[in-house]
């Protein structure tokens, strides 16, 4: 009878250990959770702010390019301007959307850093970042073909090379495209950040 109840009273200790285990292990997968999905929205935040800056940059240098070509008279004159090309005010426009877009979710941003276990946010910036990508590539890719003609020009349309005369003009507008397209490339990335950080392991 001794036996049987050392035996009893053994396997009743061990079923209690394994009970206080269980939500120890529980607390610190979450923990971790936790901790991984705050490093992805702090990258997140910061890849945020320098595509802000990025898309800045484009709208502000596309927005101010403007080149007159000195001539002795000042009724005579060539003058290329952004505004000349509906495709330069449409990256403007969409420039600006973007960068408004990326400066206001930067709070949603700080939200997933504070509570990284909240699926909310994080949902809603992927949604946003996603339509954002489609609005600043579709900018970028019709800019840069208008740069290229200006380049380039097309012999079987007529169409010249201008840049050979204004020169400050297609810098401006050439960097102003390539700024667009590291945003583009900061965007791809913030939208596989947030589909990362939302996985549940």
């Amino acid at each position: 009878m001794e036996k049987r109840e050392a035996t009893t009273v053994e396997i009743a200790e061990t079923s209690r250990e394994r009970k206080g285990k269980a939500p120890l292990l529980g607390a610190v997968d979450n923990a971790k959770a936790a901790g991984y999905k705050r490093g992805v929205a702090i990258f997140d935040l910061i890849l945020r702010i320098s595509a802000a800056t990025a898309t800045l940059a484009a709208t502000i240098t596309m927005g101010t390019t403007e080149q007159t070509l000195p001539f002795f008279t000042q009724f005579f004159q060539f003058q290329a301007s952004y505004d000349d090309l509906p495709t330069f005010t449409f990256f403007v426009i969409a420039m600006s959307i973007v960068t408004g877009y990326l400066v206001l979710s930067v709070p949603f941003s700080v939200v997933s850093i504070a509570r990284p276990l909240v699926a909310g946010p994080r949902l809603l910036l992927i949604v946003c970042d996603t339509l954002t990508v489609t609005l600043a590539t579709s900018a970028a890719a019709s800019s840069a073909a208008i740069v290229y003609l200006a380049h380039n020009g097309n012999s079987d349309a007529n169409w010249l090379a201008i840049c050979q005369q204004f020169n400050d003009f297609c810098q401006r507008i050439s960097g102003a495209v390539v700024a667009a397209f590291v945003a583009v490339a900061l965007l791809i990335f913030m939208v596989v950040l947030s589909a990362l950080g939302l996985r549940k392991h």
